[in-house]
């Protein structure tokens, strides 16, 4: 009996051993892991801009089939009028509320000196072109004329009214400094195509830069 007691006892004491060896050798705090490398954003390529509709400015002379006004009027089409026998820059037809014409044979948008004579129609209505110009141009406007292939580019340099019987002195110049010159009535209307005042606005040429055509 006593025997088996002190095997058991020996079992018990090789088995404390065993698990008191494992407690002293275990690490105190697992291994930590290995951080996870920093992951590099693929850096985004900058959006190409889009060229400007005045990259390409034409050099010489052309006639003008339509104009943009950037946040005034988005396109409109140009008609080029004669003048009537007395010399007098023609205008739209009277139906062609929102079309502006150009004084065929007069100096051509893209030319280097003189004035592109401009005009468009104003309705006591407020529903021409006319109408909109005077609500909405202003000094510091653009303005776009253009043929398919061809662009020239303006900027309002001048806004001015005058009465109509006073006119304005070299509006109509062929020659000097190059501008595009549009004329609308304004004031009151006094009846069929009598109006008290004409406003004018002048704008001057966007520089073109080296290598436009």
């Amino acid at each position: 009996m006593n025997r088996r007691r002190a095997v058991a006892a020996g079992v018990v004491a090789l088995v404390l051993l065993a698990l008191l060896a494992w407690w002293l050798g275990r690490d105190e705090d697992p291994p930590a892991a290995a951080p996870a490398p920093a992951l590099t954003p693929t850096p985004t390529p900058d959006p190409t801009p889009a060229p400007s509709p005045c990259a390409g400015q034409a050099r010489t002379g052309f006639v003008p089939t339509s104009i943009t006004l950037p946040g005034v009027v988005r396109r409109a089409e140009v008609l080029a009028v004669p003048r009537d026998a007395a010399g007098v820059v023609g205008v739209p037809p009277v139906a062609d509320k929102r079309v502006f014409a150009w004084d065929r044979g007069g100096v051509e948008p893209g030319s280097r000196q003189g004035h592109v004579l401009l005009n468009t129609h104003t309705w006591p209505d407020g529903s021409a072109m006319g109408n909109t110009l005077l609500d909405r141009l202003r000094v510091g406007g653009e303005l776009r004329l253009a043929r398919p292939g061809k662009v020239a580019c303006y900027r309002v340099s001048k806004r001015v009214e005058v009465r109509a019987e006073d006119g304005y002195p070299g509006w109509s110049a062929t020659e000097g400094p190059s501008q595009v010159v549009i004329v609308v009535c304004s004031g009151q209307r006094l009846g069929p195509g009598r109006w008290t005042h004409r406003t004018l606005w002048f704008a001057d040429p966007v520089p073109v830069s080296p290598g436009q055509v």
